[in-house]
């Protein structure tokens, strides 16, 4: 079975592990949050060039499975949206940290 042929990571992550994610944030501090998107943008940058290999290997005709293929665009797709929805929340509240007068 090809590298897309795992659909294990489409379910997401369960509520108990993001509590267990979001209690370790908290105590450790900013430099956590720093390692932490660089690891998720890490993680969106392999699913990208994943989704560039189904994408040349359909133009090349040497998918095997067009489904698998298609899922793996459409992850590629889903989080590069998320990321971005990151990035401009974030930049809204340094933003909005700028205007907050002491």
């Amino acid at each position: 079975m090809s590298e897309f042929g795992k659909i294990d990571g489409l379910g997401g992550t369960s509520t108990a592990e993001l509590l267990k994610q979001k209690n370790k944030v908290e105590s450790t501090g900013g430099e956590a949050f720093a390692k932490h998107l660089k690891s998720a943008i890490n993680e969106v940058n392999e699913i990208q060039e994943k989704s560039e290999v189904a994408v040349a290997d359909m133009a090349t005709g040497q998918v095997k499975d067009l489904h698998q293929a298609a899922l793996a665009i459409g992850k590629a797709e889903t989080s590069m949206k998320l990321m971005l929805e990151i990035r401009n929340k974030a930049l809204n509240a340094y933003k909005e940290l700028g205007r907050t007068q002491l």
